[in-house]
């Protein structure tokens, strides 16, 4: 098997943090590139409703901003000694933007983090990870934050 492009989609949380340091030892140990993407979801694709564009494309275009600079401090100590890592920033629906994505850059690998949320904030919120893991067209690995 060959492993030569490995994406870690982060939401910033302790989580993505966690699948931070499985992707990038995988990346030491394969020579892969690692890509880092983050999606700010687009609560107008995502509902189809239509939102007066001046104040929430200022909003977005802030959003995007500050989450690229988030993006290229995320991790700073795993990424230490890597020679291949791309830092993305988009916008849309993260499940749908991840998927797309990993297809065209042809990723090998997608590691991703979950919150394990259960009940009712599982019904609420979804799990992007889990539609990840189901609509992936490559392997996907789940880390879950470990529980003191």
């Amino acid at each position: 098997m060959e492993i030569k492009n490995i994406l870690l989609p982060t939401d910033f949380s302790e989580s993505s943090l966690t699948a931070m340091k499985y992707a990038s030892d995988m990346s030491r140990s394969y020579g892969a590139k690692l890509y880092l993407l983050h999606v700010i979801y687009d609560v107008a694709a995502a509902s189809g409703l239509h939102v007066p564009h001046i104040s929430v494309d200022e909003m977005y275009k802030e959003l995007e901003t500050n989450a690229q600079r988030e993006l290229e401090k995320f991790g700073t100590e795993e990424k230490k000694g890597l020679k291949d890592v791309q830092h993305t920033v988009i916008r849309g629906v993260p499940y749908e933007e991840i998927l797309k994505f990993a297809s065209e850059k042809g990723i090998d690998l997608i590691v991703i983090g979950t919150h394990g949320r259960k009940g009712l904030d599982r019904v609420l919120f979804g799990s992007t990870a889990e539609r990840v893991v189901r609509n992936a067209l490559c392997p996907v690995l789940t880390v879950r934050e470990c529980q003191k």
